[in-house]
């Protein structure tokens, strides 16, 4: 059954959410393209997430809503019949997602290996990509390539940007005054940063650099009131647009942007897509596995301090998985830690475009 011999004709990834993990699923879908031209790829999506990688072009997207429990897969049911995908890439660990497998008809059905098939993904699925261990997830993606026979590997994204997406960022930032994004907030709350320190490195940036800062996130009532926070208490200008884009539109922004400065959130993978290098925060998470896969140079990892504190043990002796979402251990990144980081990134670029000053 696996490898595949010839190039199938029709492939469905399904991977729901959420917005950093469907950005790790682009180099997989880049990687497929680039092997099978002629095979047809659907995907099927979470709603939210489908409002930005409705941006790839050549894919058919199917959007769940996640939220409408047995009426989505009655919907899904009725969408697909008549349908048979000659293969189905499950890649989200998740009951709810193994039951939208089931309703999807594919001769083939390929999930992960044993040991990381967890919430009974393997009852689901009649093929496994290949055991590996301790691997980012978006290499853990890539191993559903290996599985298939594709040996070769295209670690790139390619998202065309809408027109109405580039006018809002050229307007935010039009010229090449050097600018930091903040995207202050996963929806997790405990991988959050502090309003002090997220003001302290606005004020670095202005200040010692020059930098225009942004501060950019939804809608949601904490990302508003963190971004109100910081905007009250910051003591340089800066501008507030949370809120007030929409996920394309934030993407562009990225696209523009010296760096960006968040934790353990969908931003930091956007900004990836873009190629755009993202100062990480992370303690609650681990940028091993996690983190901004192009800026793990750039990421301010207290992860192993975190498990030392909060778990009486070093970080290589927890699950890869683990998370330590306790309150106080964000508080483990020091402001003074995240400004260096901002300097040397910047030291790093002005290098890289200047090479007689290095």
């Amino acid at each position: 059954m696996l490898p595949l011999t010839q190039p199938p004709n029709s492939v469905c990834l399904l991977r729901l959410s959420a917005i950093g993990d469907t950005c790790h699923v682009v180099p997989l879908l880049r990687t497929l393209q680039q092997a099978w031209p002629s095979t047809r790829f659907t995907w099927i999506i979470g709603q939210v997430e489908a409002k930005l990688m409705r941006l790839l072009p050549a894919v058919e997207f199917i959007t769940v809503d996640k939220r409408a429990g047995l009426g989505a897969l009655r919907r899904l049911r009725t969408t697909l019949r008549g349908r048979e995908f000659d293969l189905l890439l499950h890649l989200q660990l998740a009951v709810r997602a193994s039951l939208i497998a089931s309703c999807v008809p594919a001769r083939i059905k390929l999930g992960f290996d044993r040991p990381r098939a967890r919430e009974l993904q393997w009852l689901f699925t009649n093929g496994q990509i290949a055991a590996r261990q301790r691997e980012h997830v978006l290499d853990s993606f890539l191993g559903f390539a290996d599985a298939v026979g594709i040996a070769a590997r295209r670690l790139t994204w390619d998202i065309p940007l809408p027109p109405a997406a580039e006018n809002y960022a050229a307007a935010l930032v039009p010229d090449a005054t050097p600018t930091l994004v903040i995207s202050p907030c996963s929806s997790h709350r405990l991988r959050n940063w502090s309003v002090a320190g997220y003001a302290a490195v606005a004020d670095h940036a202005v200040r010692k650099h020059g930098m225009r800062v942004i501060l950019a996130g939804g809608p949601s009532p904490l990302e508003r009131e963190m971004g109100d926070a910081i905007a009250k208490v910051v003591s340089v200008p800066i501008i507030n647009q949370i809120s007030k884009d929409t996920l394309p539109d934030m993407l562009a922004l990225l696209a523009r942007a010296t760096a960006l400065l968040a934790p353990d959130s969908g931003p930091a993978h956007m900004a990836t897509m873009v190629g755009t290098p993202v100062i990480g925060l992370y303690a609650a998470t681990n940028p091993a596995r996690s983190g901004p896969y192009l800026s793990r140079q750039w990421c301010v990892d207290r992860y192993d301090e975190a498990a030392r504190t909060f778990c009486g043990r070093p970080a290589n002796e927890l699950a890869w998985t683990r998370k330590i979402e306790v309150p106080g251990v964000m508080e483990l990144i020091p402001a003074a830690a995240v400004c260096a980081k901002l300097d040397d990134l910047l030291r790093s670029t002005t290098q890289a475009n200047n090479p007689s000053k290095t």
